[in-house]
């Protein structure tokens, strides 16, 4: 059964642009498992990626729309871990959200989804606001 890991963040709009794009992807009769992921870069109080509102949001949405899906949750460095995730579990596809940011923004800060495109051994989607994602 293919398996999209789906690499979540704390913000909702992000989450949605996901949540639409994988269930727009067209599938040739095949069962589909998404993996919700995700990575607490700091977790003092011990929180579960099931007690996160995005990742409930992403479960009940895919799930309405006829994909089955499963949690998971790493600590540490986003990018590695969401790599890591993916090479362990031999995943298909990874979903990210893709955000805008200047350039300056990007050579001092690096980038989540930037690092996963450039190191992933397997195809990447951005999900993206193609209207905010392309201006000029």
């Amino acid at each position: 059964m293919p398996t999209v890991l789906l690499a979540i963040d704390d913000d909702e709009s992000h989450v949605e642009r996901q949540i639409e794009t994988i269930a727009g992807l067209p599938f040739s009769g095949e069962a589909l498992t998404v993996t919700i992921l995700h990575v607490f870069s700091e977790n003092p109080s011990g929180a579960s990626v099931n007690q996160l509102k995005t990742a409930r949001l992403a479960r009940d949405r895919l799930e309405e729309a006829g994909l089955e899906t499963t949690f998971a949750e790493r600590s540490g460095d986003p990018a590695a871990e969401v790599l890591e995730h993916a090479k362990d579990e031999a995943v298909e596809l990874i979903c990210v959200a893709g955000r805008k940011r200047s350039p300056t923004g990007k050579a001092l800060f690096g980038s989540v989804t930037q690092d996963v495109i450039l190191n992933a051994e397997c195809p990447v989607l951005v999900a993206g606001d193609l209207e905010t994602e392309f201006e000029t």
